[in-house]
């Protein structure tokens, strides 16, 4: 079979374990930048090029489409699919993950309880949101952004104005969220792969930090998850139609709350926190999904 994995690069962690595990398994696979096609609509016909070659169709495409690819990279994905070719998460889940409030309406809308949020896009606004969401303190939002980029924990009025009215004049969207104290620099990643939970752990921030990810400092901690945080997980993932997901839970004294969901979640810190080869398992699953096309 023909993977193609859409990555900046192959020395990414997760891109080059991907790869070494389907090529373990007999497959050919390529690794190609996003940000390198050339993609198009001729009288109908969809075509995709690189360095102005065509691109001979793989049977899988798997989207690891960062941030600062997202738009381009998107198009790319939905280019795949329009030439019918399986690909692992389509172009308008990728979206609508990457969206934060719009992900935070699907899920609330399903039932999923996540953090209060709100939206402004007029400084004027700022006292109703803050009412809203029970701040200060607050965390504040770039729409889209991975890896805590973007985040920040405002801890008063005048350090949430200031920072809004800076975000506004750069012509950013964000979002105010409610600051969830008891979760103590802490959060739950459990990754979904085709409905199915394939690992997790507990993630904590590191001293003075309150983003947990692993990529500002966080350590990763082995869990024994609950089955209905596992429950949580599966159904966020499949409310917003994602094949492989990310999903971050807040522990909260209401409950469980879903903090977001990455389309292109890393599995550096989950192989080595549980001590499983979690690339052979996202594999076994895309065979599947190539095979039910």
């Amino acid at each position: 079979m023909r993977i193609l994995i859409l990555s900046k690069n192959i020395g990414i962690y997760s891109t080059g374990r991907l790869a070494e595990a389907a090529r373990s398994r007999g497959h050919a696979v390529k690794v190609m930048d996003p940000l390198k096609f050339t993609i198009a609509t001729v009288e109908g016909r969809f075509t995709i090029e690189h360095k102005g070659n065509a691109v001979k169709l793989p049977n899988v495409v798997i989207p690891r489409i960062s941030g600062t690819v997202n738009s381009f990279g998107m198009a790319v994905v939905k280019q795949f699919e329009l030439l019918d070719t399986a690909v692992v998460n389509t172009a308008s889940a990728i979206a609508l993950a990457r969206d934060k409030f719009m992900s935070a309406q699907r899920l609330a809308a399903a039932g999923i309880v996540v953090p209060a949020t709100a939206m402004i896009r007029n400084p004027e606004d700022i006292d109703t949101a803050l009412r809203l969401t029970g701040g200060p303190p607050v965390i504040l939002k770039l729409i889209e952004g991975a890896q805590g980029v973007g985040v920040i924990l405002a801890q008063s009025r005048d350090a949430i104005e200031s920072t809004i009215n800076a975000f506004f004049s750069l012509g950013q969207n964000i979002i105010i969220q409610q600051f969830v104290s008891e979760s103590k620099g802490t959060d739950i990643r459990v990754l979904v792969v085709g409905g199915r939970v394939v690992a997790s752990m507990r993630r904590v921030a590191r001293a003075g930090e309150f983003r947990a990810n692993i990529h500002r400092g966080g350590q990763g901690e082995t869990i024994d998850l609950p089955e209905s945080y596992a429950s949580i997980a599966r159904r966020a993932a499949g409310i917003i139609g994602l094949d492989i997901a990310g999903v971050d839970i807040i522990e909260g004294e209401g409950g469980p709350k879903v903090l977001e969901i990455n389309p292109s979640p890393g599995i550096e810190a989950l192989e080595k926190v549980n001590d499983r080869d979690i690339a052979t398992e996202i594999v076994k699953y895309v065979e599947e999904r190539a095979v039910a096309v």
